[in-house]
């Protein structure tokens, strides 16, 4: 990422007195590209940290034989990975059972996550039109957590209301139903058992690209220079004159 670093010195380096902006050309702009070093070895750290984090069980193993790069636990990766997928499929009790033999720890002491996980198993026996199981499952075992936590009755109030509705096109709650909301859970599921096993719940690289971002936004009130409009290439391109 040593182009972040470079517009951090920039805006350093840059009068804000001054109400023009100044002009940097591509050539000049690749000098300083060029004179900032960074190291392999870190930036194949930082290509495993988003493998591993995200899950990519045989692309870690690759890149671990081929750049060398600290060995890491992959069966860790696979069973977190069986998690994640169940939930993704809408297996929510297989899931729950994972997360047990993995750590029952992970449950008992994060209760919202717990909540999520039911109310998911909710919302899945909605989908598949089990509705007195539905409701029987909702008032055994969501709606006593709910009496005791207000955000998590509203939730609960949320999902059951998908019941009053024949066609959930026309139901103001329907986006529970899209897979968007099971991939929300599993993303829930997976940085919990990312930080029980002392590991960064979030990948390094789409945050060192977000700062990218904001880097260039701010460079931009200073100067005109060679831009990064596409992430997946990295391509500089001129500015408009």
């Amino acid at each position: 990422m040593s182009l972040f670093w470079l517009f951090v010195g920039q805006l350093g380096s840059i009068e804000t007195m001054s109400t023009s902006k100044k002009v940097i050309t591509r050539e000049e702009w690749e000098k300083k590209l060029s004179d900032v070093k960074i190291r392999k070895e870190d930036m194949n750290k930082l290509v495993m940290n988003f493998l591993a984090t995200e899950g990519y069980v045989e692309a870690a193993e690759k890149f671990r034989m081929e750049s060398g790069t600290e060995h890491i636990d992959l069966a860790t990766i696979t069973d977190r990975m069986a998690v994640k997928k169940a939930v993704q499929c809408g297996n929510v009790q297989d899931a729950i059972e994972k997360v047990n033999d993995l750590n029952p720890e992970i449950l008992d002491t994060n209760p919202q996550l717990f909540f999520h996980l039911q109310q998911q198993k909710l919302i899945e026996l909605i989908r598949n039109g089990k509705v007195e199981e539905a409701l029987e499952f909702a008032q055994d075992e969501l709606a006593p957590r709910g009496e005791e936590n207000q955000s998590f009755l509203e939730e609960l109030e949320r999902t059951v209301a998908l019941l009053a509705f024949e066609d959930v096109s026309n139901c103001p709650v329907g986006e529970l139903l899209d897979i968007s909301q099971r991939l929300k859970t599993a993303s829930e599921v997976n940085a919990a058992i990312l930080t029980s096993q002392s590991h960064e719940k979030d990948p390094k690289l789409p945050s060192l690209l977000k700062m990218l971002i904001w880097a260039q936004h701010q460079l931009d009130e200073k100067a005109v220079y060679p831009h990064i409009n596409d992430l997946s290439t990295a391509m500089l391109e001129d500015p408009p004159l």
